[in-house]
């Protein structure tokens, strides 16, 4: 797999005349290149991106909208995906072979995501079939490089999004008695919990130890998760809502499952990043919500809605750090490496690899 263009073991540096270009002149020079290319360029932007990268955006979602639109987008024949690495993998995966998916820094990675590395799962899978025998099947959050889609596309199992989770979950129990649950833990536990399943039921996979993390008779054992979480949405918690609770009474809390058990079950409504929007775009003028999501989404939300008093559930959030490494100066240096014939950055995925990681995503696909 070419995870990386590479010279020698380091990523490719930004140019130092991109570092000193202002403002103005890159984006005078992101629209002269979208101008030029016309329909061969497709720039897809995630929520969480930074406002001066998603102005250019020619698409704004979650991590598996972008990557449909992208495949459905025959007329594109580069791909700018302005994300994280796992985001861009699915891209490929899911377009044609004669486009390209390029990332403008190859930084840009999600912490979620490397906490399931392909030979972690693949020694957690032998230890937990010798306890649990052919039990269990493997779901995995989209938000996980290729390499272990791949593996759960392999061994039966699908991708689940933060929208679908409750169905997929559903889905894997009428397939096996137990499921494994990639890389994100809170998700999983979210999930299974709304579904009736007890915590007392869900064991922990820790990848450092190597083992399983449970107190009681393994037999019990219905859901085995993860032990990952997202960097940015484990930093709310319960204290924050008490302070909101007191601060301001009548506000709503909406959170995204990705937070801790105890902070979604002491909030009033949680969802999916298109969920919140959702409920934000539908609420009355004047009401009152504190969201516990990305700070930029949340600024733009604010910024969308000022008939509506709007806070982050943790005001001193910072934005997701890898996802903010897509700036200007690399978007810029990505097109301008487009238009020169050079095209660097790009995401490229094994055929092998590819190949299962389509069968868990189209599974999920066939469930929506």
């Amino acid at each position: 797999m070419d995870l990386l263009n590479v010279i020698g073991s380091r990523p490719l540096e930004l140019p130092e005349q991109y570092r000193n270009m202002t403002p103005e002149e890159l984006e005078e020079r992101v629209r002269e290149i979208k101008e030029k290319l016309g329909n061969k360029l497709y720039i897809p932007g995630h929520h969480y991106q930074k406002d001066e990268v998603i102005q250019f955006a020619d698409a704004t979602g979650d991590s598996l909208k972008l990557a449909q639109l992208s495949a459905d987008n025959r007329d594109a024949e580069h791909i700018v995906f302005c994300g994280v690495h796992f985001m861009a993998e699915t891209a490929d995966i899911l377009t044609k072979k004669d486009q390209k998916v390029y990332l403008p820094d190859m930084r840009a990675g999600c912490s979620m995501a490397d906490m399931a590395d392909i030979y972690q799962t693949e020694r957690a899978w032998g230890k937990l079939i010798e306890m649990f025998g052919e039990t269990i099947l493997p779901l995995t959050y989209v938000n996980s490089t290729a390499a272990i889609k791949s593996f759960v596309g392999e061994h039966g199992g699908a991708t689940v999004t933060s929208s679908n989770a409750e169905k997929m979950v559903r889905w894997a129990f009428e397939q096996k008695e137990r499921l494994l649950f990639l890389p994100d833990q809170h998700l999983g536990r979210n999930t299974a919990f709304n579904i009736g399943i007890g915590l007392d039921e869900m064991a922990i996979w820790n990848p450092l130890k190597d083992e399983l993390e449970f107190e009681g008779p393994i037999e019990k054992v219905k859901v085995i998760l993860w032990k990952g979480h997202c960097s940015v949405h484990e930093n709310f918690t319960v204290e924050n809502i008490h302070q909101v609770r007191e601060t301001y009474p009548d506000m709503k809390i909406i959170v995204h499952p990705e937070c801790r058990r105890e902070v979604v079950a002491l909030s009033d409504l949680a969802g999916s990043t298109n969920y919140i929007i959702e409920a934000i775009n539908a609420s009355p003028p004047g009401s009152a919500w504190a969201i516990g999501t990305e700070m930029n989404l949340v600024k733009r939300i604010i910024q969308e809605h000022p008939d509506k008093h709007i806070l982050s559930l943790n005001p001193h959030m910072c934005p997701c750090l890898t996802m903010n490494r897509i700036d200007l100066p690399h978007l810029v240096w990505c097109l301008d490496s487009i238009e020169q014939g050079e095209g660097h950055n790009v995401i490229e995925v094994d055929e092998v690899v590819a190949e299962n990681a389509r069968k868990a995503l189209n599974r999920m696909l066939e469930q929506s």
